[in-house]
């Protein structure tokens, strides 16, 4: 199988990873104090992911790590993901991305060689707790996609304490 170096770089995004070429500025919103003050708000996490590193583990199988930065080169956070190929063109992965304030997971499919990916937030820890909402991703060069990720997330309710009998 021969492996494309976009797929590399879209399948750690999230990439995702994806890490989401829209060559815009990329902004990666300030996280932690706006989910913080705004639990089940939407918002929208825009970067670039630079590739640094993959490794093959089986003929279908790539592990990633991935550089996250704003359209000023910037580093907002970082990535990685696990790619399994089912064809030439066509992968899934599942990524997780670091950020200022938590982690954002997610999971993502591409069906033309990593030139584009979609999938979904599936969850995360901190300001990103019990997040949801979706990722998209266009390749810009082999190493560099842009990423979109739109969410909203909301605090894990307190648990409230109760009184036994006696």
């Amino acid at each position: 199988m021969k492996l494309r170096a976009p797929l590399i770089a879209a399948g750690a995004a999230v990439v995702l990873g994806a890490t989401g070429g829209f060559l815009l500025p990329a902004v990666a919103n300030a996280h932690s104090a706006a989910v913080a003050s705004a639990p089940g708000a939407t918002h929208t996490l825009k970067f670039i992911v630079v590739t640094n590193k993959f490794v093959r583990f089986t003929k279908a199988t790539y592990l990633a790590q991935e550089t996250d930065v704003s359209g000023t080169g910037k580093t907002v956070g970082f990535d990685e993901g696990s790619i399994t190929f089912k064809t030439r063109n066509v992968a899934t992965a599942g990524v997780t991305f670091v950020r200022l304030g938590g982690f954002l997971y997610g999971t993502f499919t591409t069906t033309n060689g990593g030139k584009t990916l979609t999938g979904k937030i599936t969850g995360g820890t901190g300001a990103f707790d019990n997040a949801t909402g979706t990722i998209t991703g266009k390749a810009i060069t082999s190493v560099k996609t842009a990423v979109t990720i739109t969410y909203s997330s909301s605090p894990t309710p307190t648990p409230t304490p109760t009184s036994t009998p006696g």
